[in-house]
């Protein structure tokens, strides 16, 4: 692992009480497959080997968190149906990935639709979320999933080997979406031709020209080394990244009481860590890309974001029409 990003990451998180000393570690009662499609440094990794890391030391070793990243056991959709049927007990990614499931559910990826990322992962925080609350109990009755946490992995923002200013300047060029419904809407309202590619081919696709662009946040950029195949960044700032933790609910409840709430505990708390990191590392990661060549265009240079708002909001509108009553309860929150 990257040992800067490392650092960061570990000064982020408030650690709690260390856990009572035991002369030997309890054998796991507990092992936990947690499969997602993130790559090395980037911050969904982080998260996963923190959470995995403090769960063990908390537990005294009785659970026990075996990491499965960069797609091992397959892409988004694979990763849903093995953790519907329990091959994998746990996973993160987009909410929309549970659209199959429940399709309301994506509605937590809508653009625009946070004011900034504290609010995001307050809206997708069962305790204070009316709207999860009730698409939870729609999974666990449809998909035998629940989601069980949440953190933030960035702002997401346009690339492309074009400057881009508005969405004529996409019109009838492919760009990659991630492979769910709502990336579809959203780059059809961006003006572009939305062609979905799993992440472990994104690099490839756009050095072959299958894909012009693509979006994603500034750290995604640089771990995926998007920098040697794209010259544009647009500052759209279009979704907070807020990526869903989702376990199938039989292995769930298995876990006992007690050290259920130790995970619950742990993964609320790194995640709110990943706001402290997001903050320490983006700056950083821009002055990297802008290093190694990449340009950012932003409103200042007439990137006109207001009209990408307004064309995405109309096309998700179009697309998701029983979305409002959801969309306003996340709004709402506080």
């Amino acid at each position: 692992m990257n040992r800067k990003f490392k650092s960061l990451f570990s000064a982020a998180v408030f650690f709690v009480a260390a856990a009572p000393f035991f002369s030997a570690p309890a054998l796991a009662e507990v092992k936990l497959r947690w499969a997602h499609v993130g790559t090395a440094g980037a911050p969904q990794t982080l998260y996963a080997e923190e959470v995995a890391k403090l769960v063990k030391e908390r537990t005294n070793g009785r659970v026990l968190i075996q990491l499965f990243p960069n797609s091992q056991l397959g892409g988004a959709g694979e990763l849903v149906d093995g953790v519907k049927s329990g091959a994998i007990s746990m996973g993160h990614h987009e909410f929309a990935s549970l659209a199959k499931l429940v399709p309301t559910v994506a509605v937590f990826n809508t653009p625009f639709v946070y004011r900034d990322p504290e609010h995001s992962l307050r809206a997708t925080n069962e305790s204070t979320s009316p709207a999860l609350r009730d698409i939870n109990k729609q999974l666990v009755e449809k998909g035998n999933i629940r989601i069980v946490g949440s953190f933030f992995a960035g702002t997401r923002h346009l690339t492309s080997n074009e400057k881009v200013l508005s969405s004529k300047d996409m019109q009838g060029k492919k760009y990659r979406g991630v492979p769910i419904k709502l990336w579809s809407s959203m780059l059809t309202g961006m003006g572009a031709v939305a062609t979905p590619v799993e992440v472990a081919e994104l690099a490839t696709a756009l050095a072959t020209g299958l894909v012009v662009g693509q979006e994603n946040p500034l750290c995604n950029l640089q771990s995926l080394k998007l920098f040697e195949v794209q010259k544009f960044v647009m500052m759209t700032g279009h979704m907070q990244s807020t990526l869903a933790v989702f376990s199938n609910e039989k292995a769930w409840q298995a876990i006992p009481a007690a050290d259920r709430k130790i995970l619950e505990d742990t993964m609320a708390e790194v995640g709110k860590a990943t706001l402290a990191w997001d903050r320490a590392t983006t700056g950083k990661c821009r002055t990297d890309l802008e290093a190694r060549g990449m340009t950012f265009v932003e409103a200042k240079d007439g990137l006109d974001i207001e009209g990408f708002r307004k064309s995405v909001l109309v096309q998700v509108g179009k697309d998701f029409p029983d979305w409002p009553p959801f969309i306003e309860q996340i709004r709402s929150v506080k």
